[in-house]
């Protein structure tokens, strides 16, 4: 697909059993290569505050941090679908909180779509928004911003109960007008139910095979940092590379081998 993606080629690419890429972005340079490299959706998530502003959780990053992040890799985005993540803090205490952040979010970066944590909790929130124009995308399963209530990093959807929780949830946000939904950290037999049981994509991230789409936090993918989740798998070994070229260019400047003559302007 060459052309812009819009909202209705992720059902049509879940109809004709195409899987959907995604992947997390935060700046214009990353936007823009990986657009050139045909993924489908770019995700600035709330992953932008431990992955890179350096906090210990993606609790602490505001709005207005995640703004100009968002600006940046829409502006570097030609082909591939832009959603931006609401931060914790700016959508629960009402509907309304929803939609005036999301307004601000859309108005102010230029992202496509809209992404926040939770199912039937959120249910009216996403129904607001939807409701206001704004194209919104579900995110169940781990759901980060809520590890605190879920005791830790533990994997959703074991046993039957947890299986009918998340297909309700899923289901819940469905018909409050999501395009799609994001199951992370889902046991595989329960994220191919509630693919199944949707109409709208399902996009994974440690979520096994079945589901229709896959998501990736990019540095985890490209291999940049010194700890990756287990449900990853690294395509590169770009922190290698860039401590290498850093490397390089340390012992060019000490050797005084750089800047050489061509890169000297004389007169």
């Amino acid at each position: 697909m060459s052309k812009k993606v819009r909202i209705h080629h992720f059902k049509e690419m879940k109809q004709r059993g195409e899987k959907i890429t995604m992947l997390t972005a935060y700046d214009y340079p990353t936007a823009k290569a990986f657009d050139a490299a045909g993924v489908d959706m770019l995700l600035v998530g709330d992953s932008l505050a431990d992955n890179i502003l350096g906090y210990e959780s993606t609790g602490p990053v505001t709005l207005d941090e995640m703004i100009p992040f968002a600006r940046a890799v829409a502006r570097g985005a030609e082909r591939a679908f832009v959603v931006a993540d609401l931060p914790f803090g700016s959508y629960e205490v009402s509907p309304e909180q929803a939609v005036e952040s999301s307004v601000r979010m859309m108005k102010l970066s230029g992202a496509q779509a809209v992404k926040f944590e939770g199912g039937r909790r959120v249910a009216r929130q996403a129904k607001a928004v939807t409701d206001a124009g704004i194209p919104f995308c579900g995110h169940l399963g781990f759901t980060p911003q809520s590890e605190n209530a879920l005791g830790g990093h533990r994997v959703q959807g074991r046993g039957e109960q947890g299986v009918k929780d998340l297909i309700d949830d899923a289901l819940a946000l469905q018909e409050a007008g999501a395009f799609a939904v994001v199951l992370e950290m889902v046991a595989a037999p329960a994220a191919r139910a509630v693919t199944e049981a949707l109409d709208i994509p399902t996009i994974g991230i440690g979520a096994g095979s079945s589901t229709d789409g896959q998501v990736l936090v990019w540095l985890d993918m490209a291999g940049v940092g010194d700890w990756h989740p287990r449900f990853s798998r690294q395509f590169g070994a770009v922190g290698a590379a860039m401590t290498d070229a850093a490397a390089g260019y340390v012992k060019a400047v000490k050797d005084v081998e750089f800047p050489a003559a061509e890169h000297t302007f004389e007169n």
